[in-house]
This record gives C-alpha cells, structure tokens and sequence, in this order.
C-alpha cells in the first residue's frame, strides 16, 4: 500500500493498475491475454457505458483492444445469443430498486428446450446461482401463472403450468449490486442473502407485469405463451415416458451388469468413476486398476451430441443412462449432488481426435445436465503420457513435446521412443503407472470461471448453427501444426 499524493491538476478521470506477479509464487508468470480479455469484456457489459482499454506491451506491435456497450447487459444478451435463435427480435428489460437493491434484468426467449440463466453480483459472476435467481424463478412463475389464466389456448386445454415450463429456452442476465454479500458454496459462488430474493421477486414482479399488460408487446408476448404451453405438453409427455422408463429399469434387475466394475469402497468422497472409451482400454483399465476405490464404465458405442437433442432423446441413449445410472444421484432437475457415488468422475480416452470429441461430447452433457459437478470440482479429464522414452532401465513417461525434449536430453543418445495414440496400446500395469495411480497420474480439474462465456463457446461449437463454427474455427484453429515425432530410436 501506498500513500496517495497530489501529482497536479488534469481533466482526465480514470484509475490506472499496475501489478506484478511473485515468481516466488506462481510457476509462471505470463498473463494470457484473451483470459484477461474476456473478463474486461464482461465487466463493460455489466457496467454500462465505460470504456475499457486493454494494451498489451509484451509484443513488437502492441494489441489493444476497447470495449464500451452502451445497452449494458442488453447488448451482453444479444451476444449471447447470437448463436442461438430468439423468437422475439428484442430483448425484455427492466430494473429497479427495492430497500438499497437494485436489480436489472435483460431476457430472451430462443428455439431451444434449454434454460440459460447466468447471475452476477456487484459484477462478479455467481455461477451456482443463489438467493437473486431463486427470487427471479419465483417472480417469473406467478407472474407468467396470472398471465396464462387469459390465454385461451391454455385454458381451452387445462393445462398445469409449472415454472420450468416457464424457463424452457428462456436466456437471461440477473445483475444485483448490493452491500454485505454473502458468498456460499464450495467455490463460494452462491449468493446467500435472503434480502435479495425479496428484492428481486419484487422488481421482476413489477417490471415483467408492465411489459405484458403493454399492448405493444401483445406478439412477443403471445409467442412465450405458445413456448409455454408446447413446453407444458412436452413436460407432461416426458413425465409419462419417465414412469414407464422407471418400470422399465425397476424389471431390469441389474442394468449396468457387463458394463460397469465398480468399486468395492463405500465412501464417495473416496471413490472415483472412470468414464473410458472402447472396450479394449476398458479392459485394461478394469484390470489395472485399485478395485477398492477405483470404479470402470467403458462406453461401447457413441453418445449422442447433447446440444442437438431433445432431453427424451438423451435419456434413450444407452450409453449416457449407463452414466446417470452409475452416478447415482438422479438427472437434471431431480439431480441431488449428496448422492452421487464418486466424488471424482474423470474422463479416459485416446489423445486422438475420436477421443477429442469424446470429450467434448461428455463435457457438453455434463455442462448441460450435471453443470454442479463441474462447479463443485468433480470432474477431471486423465491425461495419459504421450510418449515412452527408454534407456537400459531408465523409463521416463512424457506428455508434452517439452517433457519429451527433457527426457531425450536426460538419457542422452540411443534412447528408445515411443508415441502412444490409443489407450488399448499401454498394458494395465503401464496403464495403473501413468494414468490410474493416484501417486503419479496427472489429472486436469474441469472448471469454470465464465458461466455465460461457457454457454457461447459450447452453443458455437455443438449446437446447430454452421456458420459461427466454421468463423470460429477458421479464427482459433491453429492449421500449420505439425506432428514432429520423427522416429523410434534416437
């Protein structure tokens, strides 16, 4: 901390930060740019109307770059959505103050079955929800409750609406700027104070009663009143599929036998679930592992692309109920994070493309169906060596170009090489050495810092839009890489 002093008169207004980081402390010390990048891109849609300039000295040519949204989180929800498609062309938006809380909420209906609710309290993102979106889900069902009384297509068929009905393919931003917040949760990312549902129920009440009542808003208005009674159709025809999947597995005395080998450990907190591709690398990996512990579900065929389906069609997939079933604790709405049966659930497959899109296949359905789990750091991707070197008795596993140019130099010439591409390649003791063994595997934590930035990335790359894929490919994709394994000896 330094003192402040008087540096002379100016007409300019701002704060200017400098920091360094300790290498004392941290094993690097390059900031990424687009990581920094992107979240001074949303501090300028929460804070509307500032201007944010990111200059970036550490090249020949500085990159800069300036961001300023005037619309404020309006203009956030439309760029969010840019990959989705809105039913209504504008977005609804109302804020307000309620007892020193002032809350303001853009929303959106898309063409999806899907909800994407994203929260933030004085700017920082509360990715596990809480107490303002809790008031928000409550406003918006009473609120759309009184409304579908006078809709005569509702009526007409007797429907029960409930509040998911309500937030099917509804996208949103819930800003609050509050004193005293009182973080909760695992990653302390759960607003927790019961004064700001109050507040919030109480200005979306008001503001989403006078955007419906507004005759002016009578087409937008009867297009989410269709979304929800399709969405009440489609509830009541899933619940009736549910029940007779229930009976379904209830005659099924044992529905993962021959898939899963599960572990022999009684505590979750303990145990781990590895979710691996193919059958071959299932069976070394069910024989290689720590049966006390460890727990095997190797997927045989090819899950679905969540993003593409229907929720009654994920839960037809056989290999994703495998999934649900070994997990334990329910699905989506009815998921309850006490019961799950592993505190750790990690990804196992090839370091080729079909394993790359396994990955992102899974990681999509757990976003989307299980996102607690990421949240919660439950979920982990293994990282298998890519590369055996040998000498003698000396063996050194590598996974990165680098640990593979240390390795070479360690052991010097006449050194053997070897590049593993499928996980059926390693035997189960090589296997449990590099991959199983807790004392000497690497495991990468799934996590999420950018709720809403998440949702973008995983809309553009798995949903159905084309175009924002092949942009976003052909601006990220690196296609002069190079595969630089020459050979086996050195």
């Amino acid at each position: 901390k330094y003192p402040l002093r008087k540096a002379g008169k100016t007409n300019k207004h701002g704060t200017k930060v400098t920091y360094l980081a300790d290498a004392r402390v941290f094993d690097t010390i390059q900031v990424q740019f687009d990581r920094v990048s992107r979240r001074l891109r949303e501090l300028a849609f929460l804070v509307k109307g500032v201007t944010i300039t990111l200059t970036d000295f550490r090249e020949t040519q500085p990159k800069q770059l300036k961001y300023c949204y005037m619309g404020g989180i309006v203009d956030f929800l439309v760029d969010m959505n840019q990959d989705k498609a809105p039913i209504h062309p504008l977005p609804i938006h109302f804020e307000g103050e309620k007892n020193g809380i002032i809350a303001e909420v853009a929303m959106q209906y898309v063409d999806s079955e899907k909800e994407y609710i994203y929260s933030y309290v004085n700017n920082i993102s509360t990715a596990e929800g809480g107490t303002h979106e809790t008031g928000f889900k409550i406003a918006l069902t009473k609120v759309m409750n009184d409304y579908m009384k006078n809709v005569s297509a509702a009526v007409k068929e007797k429907l029960s609406f409930e509040g998911e009905d309500y937030r099917e393919g509804l996208s949103a931003i819930i800003s609050v700027k509050m004193k005293e917040v009182q973080f909760e949760g695992q990653t302390k990312t759960r607003l927790g104070n019961p004064e700001a549902r109050a507040a919030v129920e109480s200005i979306v009440t008001e503001g989403l009663n006078a955007y419906l009542q507004d005759l002016n808003n009578a087409s937008v208005c009867s297009r989410i009143a269709e979304k929800a009674i399709t969405a009440a159709k489609s509830r009541i025809a899933a619940k009736k599929a549910k029940k007779i999947e229930r009976e379904k597995s209830k005659a099924d005395s044992a529905p993962l036998v021959g898939k899963l080998s599960s572990c022999t450990g009684k505590k979750p907190e303990l145990n781990e679930l590895f979710i691996v591709e193919g059958d071959s690398a299932g069976g070394n990996a069910k024989m290689g592992r720590d049966r006390r512990f460890q727990a095997i579900l190797p997927l045989r065929g090819k899950p679905l692309n969540v993003e593409k389906k229907r929720m009654e069609q994920v839960l037809q997939n056989e290999e994703f109920r495998s999934i649900i079933t070994a997990l334990g604790a329910g699905f989506d709405k009815s998921f309850n994070i006490q019961n799950i049966k592993y505190h750790k659930i990690i990804i196992l497959a090839d370091a080729d493309q079909d394993g790359a899109h396994i990955r992102a296949i899974l990681l999509t359905f757990f976003f989307r169906y299980y996102r607690q789990l990421i949240t919660d750091g439950h979920v982990f991707i293994a990282q298998p060596p890519l590369y055996s070197i040998k000498k003698g008795k000396n063996l050194i596993w590598a996974h990165t170009e680098k640990q593979l140019a240390e390795a070479k130099a360690q052991l010097g010439r006449g050194a053997e090489v070897k590049r593993y591409k499928g996980l059926g390649e390693m035997s189960k003791e090589q296997l449990w050495e590099t991959t199983l063994d807790p004392n000497g595997r690497v495991l990468m934590q799934v996590t999420m810092e950018d709720a809403a930035a998440c949702d973008q990335i995983v809309s553009t790359l798995m949903g159905d839009a084309v175009e924002p894929r092949k942009q976003y490919i052909s601006e990220y994709a690196n296609f002069n890489k190079q595969d630089k394994f020459k050979g086996n000896i050195l």
